[in-house]
Order: structure tokens, then sequence, then C-alpha cells
């Protein structure tokens, strides 16, 4: 069985304070991230000793002033209310290039400036001019392999997992995950077929897709999401919301995706029946349906499990991670959930580990339940994925009756 080092620490409710209190101050950010990633990177790269020449100065610190302006009012903009998608992607793409400005800036301008005067290179402005020319190139790199890595067909990612209750007769059930599309301002549609056309070679007996569609109503993104019909599968295709669904009027995407032929599994299971054993199939909407005031729509784990019999094995899809502390509770198999992107724009995921018990990857919780979390198949907001490549994942379920084969 492959497995990664995303296992949750055994002191998690030790825990718990600290991450609560980060969660406080998290709500914060929102007011002073804008100033840090504009301001921070203006300091490092035009005031700290290069000394350049005046026109220089003032037309750098220009930009930096109408990034810092002009990337919240196209946030607000392109995500508010009025929901312009040519505003959203100029917002989206400040955020990413301010995050890795702000990133690098911070990064060389301590540690390659200190480098760079231990080895005695330069006095302090050739130093500096150093530091600046470095970031800049740096954030250039990352930005253009970034953007190709986020608009790029992702790479299979492929892993046996064994689960103990599973019988001989469902060994080798190929379980194919995608997660997190999120098709949106940029038009994806080709994208969104080739994807399509990728899992369709994998040969799955269970595709499922665990949330966050897109950003916008499924009217707004139905021609990007309209390939998702053409997904086979030789048993079933199973759906859960995200969270993002419920920004965007859910229930049109839960209709949606049953008129492509998926079966949206909002707290309820199915089963997949194979050689005499059965596996238990479920799923629940996202924990913010809760609070999402829509009608009938809220994560309730116990309905999904309603009339399942306890000796079958359980696959449950939920989108967030966050969710395996009720799934552990009960002795879920095995969890299936994206939400993280994996951070998508180093070093974001060690915020995200605020949030979410894992980032990625296989992990252990409680005496017999694990969870894969996908690094996503698309990717949120700004159109880059730095080292958080995205996925479409294949996992092949294995009996311990059986001796475990490639």
């Amino acid at each position: 069985m492959a497995d990664t080092s995303n296992t949750r620490p055994a002191d998690s409710e030790a825990r718990a304070p600290r991450r609560s209190r980060l969660q406080r101050l998290m709500r914060y950010l929102p007011l002073i991230a804008p100033v840090l990633l504009w301001a921070v990177p203006c300091g490092v790269l035009l005031y700290a000793g290069q000394h350049w020449p005046l026109p220089v100065t003032l037309v750098g610190t220009a930009l930096f002033a109408l990034g810092l302006v002009g990337m919240p009012l196209a946030m607000a903009r392109g995500h508010g209310r009025r929901q312009q998608d040519r505003a959203a992607i100029v917002g989206d793409t400040l955020l990413g290039t301010s995050w890795v400005l702000f990133t690098w800036s911070v990064l060389l301008g301590v540690f390659l400036r200190l480098a760079l005067a231990v080895a005695g290179v330069g006095e302090g402005q050739d130093r500096a001019r150093i530091v600046t020319w470095a970031v800049l190139g740096v954030t250039a790199v990352l930005l253009a392999w970034g953007y190709a890595e986020a608009r790029r067909v992702p790479r299979v990612r492929r892993l046996d997992v064994q689960l103990p209750r599973l019988g001989a007769g469902l060994d080798g059930t190929r379980v194919v995950l995608i997660t997190d599309t999120h098709y949106g301002p940029l038009d994806r549609a080709r994208w969104s077929a080739r994807v399509c056309e990728t899992v369709n070679t994998l040969e799955a007996d269970l595709v499922c897709h665990t949330g966050d569609i897109a950003d916008g109503t499924a009217e707004r993104r139905r021609a990007q999401a309209a390939p998702l019909g053409t997904v086979r599968a030789t048993r079933a295709r199973v759906y859960v919301t995200g969270n993002h669904e419920y920004y965007s009027e859910a229930q049109g995407w839960v209709d949606l995706m049953d008129e492509l032929g998926w079966e949206p599994l909002r707290n309820r299971h199915l089963l997949l029946e194979r050689g005499g054993d059965t596996l238990v199939v479920a799923g629940v909407d996202d924990v913010t349906a809760e609070s999402s005031g829509l009608a009938g729509h809220g994560a309730h784990l116990d309905g999904a499990l309603n009339g399942a019999d306890p000796d079958h094995p359980v696959l449950l899809l939920a989108h967030q991670p966050k969710f395996i502390d009720r799934a552990a509770a009960v002795g879920i198999d095995l969890q299936l959930s994206g939400h993280t992107h994996g951070g998508q724009i180093w070093p974001f995921h060690h915020l995200v580990r605020i949030d979410q018990p894992a980032l990625a990857g296989l992990s252990h919780h409680g005496p017999r339940t694990l969870l894969y979390t996908s690094r996503g198949t698309g990717f949120w907001g700004p159109p880059f994925r730095v080292f958080a490549p995205s996925e479409i994942t294949l996992l092949v379920l294995r009996s311990p009756q059986l001796p475990t084969s490639s």
C-alpha cells in the first residue's frame, strides 16, 4: 500500500487551542494581507539600499501602489456581487503575482543578502541590487512555470490502497478521483474535455468528484462543465458538493451533475457489488452546507450510512479533509477529499495546515480510517501552481485476502 508522510499527529487534541488561536488571527488576514503583499516587496526591491535613480524609484513605487489599490478593487468586482470575469482574472493574477513576489522578497531579501555579505561580494548597494534582480528573476520564472502547471492536464497519480475489511471479490476495484476543477473566469472548456479524456483511459469502476466544480452558477459555467457528461465508469459516477458550490447556488450544481449522468451522493449511499462482496459508497454535503441556509442541505453522516450493513467496508466522499474526525469516529474505512489544492502556491500550504488535518496524500486517522486528500484537478483564483502540482488520482483498492500486485 502506498503512503505519504501526512499522518495526523497523535497529539491533535493538545494542538487544538493553538490552532483555534491561529484561526482567529486568520480573520484579520484579509485586512492586512494586501498591504503586506505589496509594501514588503516595494521596500525590499526599491528602498533597501539600492539607491536607484529617482525616475526608477518613482515608477517602481507607482506600480506597487497601483497593485495595492487595484488588486482589492478587481477582486471585489470579480468575486463580489457583480461577478465580472475580466475583473476576476485581473484581481486573481495580481494576487498570485504579489504572493510569489512577497515570498521571494522575504526569502532572498534576508538569506541572499546575508550570503553575499558573508562571501564579501560587493558593497551594500551592489548587494541590494543583486537581491532586487534575483527576486525579479525568480518571480518571473516561477510565475511562468506556475501558469503552465495550472493550465496543463494533470498528471495521473496511481496508488494501491489496502482496506482490511475489503472482500476478495472487490480486490482491484479502480477508483478515479477528480476534484476542485474550479471552472471559472478563464474559459477552460477544452481543458475540461482533455481531463475527461484522460479519466476515460483509466478504465475506472467508480469515478468520484469531491466538489468545488466551479466558481459561478451552473448556468454560467455549463459549457465548461459539460464534458463531465462524457466520463465513463463501469459501475458509477458519484459527486458531492464542495464549499464553492454554496457560494454559487449549490442546488443548481446538484441538478446539473444529475443531468450529466453523475449521481449526487447527498447524505446517502449506494452499493458497489462484485464477486459476492459489497462496498458501501457514501457521500455527504460539504460542512459549509450546514450554515448555507439552503433547505435540505447539510453534512449528515448518519443519513449517508442509514440502512448500510455495518459489516461492509465504507468509502466516503467528503469535500474537506477536516470531516475525517466524524468519519474516524464511526470507523469509515476510506475517506476521499480535496479542498486543499496542496497549498497551490508555495508556501501557502502552511496556512492550509492551520485549517485542515492533511494537505495531500494518504494519511491514517483512528484505528482503521484512511484519508486520501487530492491536491485538486484544477486551480482556484490565481492561475498558478507553484510546487503543488494538480492531479487526477487512480486508487486501486486491495483486499488483504489476496496478495497485492502492481
